[in-house]
């Protein structure tokens, strides 16, 4: 009995974190759209303003998610490349004539991060070598 409880709460936690990433990840590709698209098209910043905001505050809290969960996300291909994102749209004041074309690369490397193979996205910067799981690495 006692294994029962305890597997229906693993399961719900589980429904519970994926539903949650999950709604995370929308507003994030919904941020992205709306304001990559007023970047793009080189509208008004009133206009995508707010979706800029999403954006950036659904990405803090995804990255902030997989850093918690286990902090060789940072050393994995996945993280770096994302912490690269991060720079790339820091770089958007020293470089502002090229906005559109950052936008597009970020896009692009979000897309190779996201749905790039697994041996690409848990590939260890510092081990040189992919790492699946937390026994290939002490910490």
């Amino acid at each position: 009995m006692n294994n029962q409880k305890q597997s229906s709460v693993s399961t719900r936690r589980f429904w519970i974190e994926r539903l949650s990433k999950t709604s995370l990840r929308a507003l994030h590709i919904i941020g992205v759209v709306g304001s990559g698209g007023g970047i793009i098209f080189n509208l008004d910043m009133s206009i995508w303003l707010n979706y800029w905001i999403i954006a950036i505050c659904s990405g803090v809290l995804l990255m902030s998610w997989e850093i918690v969960r286990d902090w060789r996300w940072l050393i994995q291909l996945k993280g770096v490349l994302t912490l690269l994102k991060v720079i790339l749209l820091g770089s958007f004041i020293q470089i502002s004539e090229y906005n559109s074309e950052l936008v597009i690369f970020i896009i692009l490397l979000s897309v190779m991060v996201s749905h790039g193979p697994a041996g690409l996205r848990h590939y260890s910067v510092v081990h040189r070598k992919v790492i699946q799981s937390r026994k290939e690495v002490k910490g």
